[in-house]
């Protein structure tokens, strides 16, 4: 078959569809209504290789101190926090009440006076009202869990005056390896990853819009004081709810966590890919 000739849109709402499925209707987006999740989230990212990444991130964006910008997805504002210490603007949606919290907290404690947060799904946010389009740059984070990808991105599209940057993964990463481990344990059925960036690109190509790709490896560390701590933490992420599910987990977390200075750690791994192009005046 044609694969001009395939809905790509499609392929990744029924991809989606049947990751919820598999998720028991729980969607990724629910893990961080937690506050304490949410904060554990944003101290990943305060070590020095982190917020080398993310300064490298940044520094891949085209911004300058007169830039107004949108983060679409921001949780506890890992990227919109330095972003806004560098431009003129940042407008920050996030749906979930745990990053947010955090988002709000870190606005306070860094005394940043230039974000907007709109505390809302982004296929939910309206442009005219809850924005203050257009942005010069817009970005959204590891944070397409959308099930209309096509008019997310036209909406990011019809927001921003210049930039549109696209963040997503590629491949097995180090939690889908895990859960498709555990999944038949837990829940009695096949693990379903979520749509990957080769459906995404896909859609962006039916859409007229040929991006510039960039693909790199990431890895990152989940870091406990204890190994109950780890366990609660992680049933969120593999949706344990019955005392069966947690004696599987326990058991799994016993083989795969690492002690490292007095801490217990989970290594995660992933390939990453940044999609972007600018936006085509008439």
């Amino acid at each position: 078959m044609d694969p001009c000739n395939i809905d790509w849109n499609e392929v990744w709402k029924e991809t989606l569809e049947r990751e919820l499925e598999s998720n028991k209707n729980v969607d990724c987006s629910s893990i961080w209504q937690n506050k304490e999740r949410a904060r554990r989230f944003w101290n990943m990212f305060q070590d020095n290789n982190a917020k080398a990444i993310t300064e490298k991130r940044i520094k891949g964006m085209k911004l300058s101190s007169d830039s107004r910008v949108l983060d679409i997805g921001s949780g506890p504002g890992t990227l919109a926090i330095p972003v806004a210490q560098q431009v003129a603007h940042v407008t920050a949606v996030e749906p979930s009440d745990g990053m947010m919290s955090i988002m709000q907290e870190n606005i306070k404690e860094y005394e940043i006076k230039n974000i907007d947060c709109v505390h809302k799904d982004w296929e939910a946010v309206d442009v005219e009202s809850d924005l203050s389009a257009p942005y010069d740059v817009v970005f959204a984070s590891y944070s397409l869990g959308m099930k209309d990808i096509r008019t997310s991105v036209q909406k990011m599209i019809d927001t921003s005056s210049r930039y549109v940057y696209l963040y997503w993964f590629a491949g097995e990463t180090s939690w889908d390896a895990h859960s498709r481990r555990l999944w038949p344990f837990l829940h009695g059925c096949e693990y379903q990853p979520a749509p990957k960036c080769d459906v995404l690109y896909n859609v962006l190509y039916n859409m007229g819009i040929y991006p510039n790709v960039k693909v790199f490896p990431f890895e990152h560390v989940h870091r406990y004081a204890t190994f109950e701590e780890a366990v609660e933490d992680f049933k969120s992420y593999y949706n344990v709810t019955s005392s069966t599910q947690e004696t599987v987990l326990r058991s799994y977390l016993k083989d795969i966590l690492e002690v490292d200075n007095g801490n217990l750690i989970q290594r995660g791994w992933s390939t990453r890919v940044k999609m972007w192009w600018e936006k085509q005046t008439e």
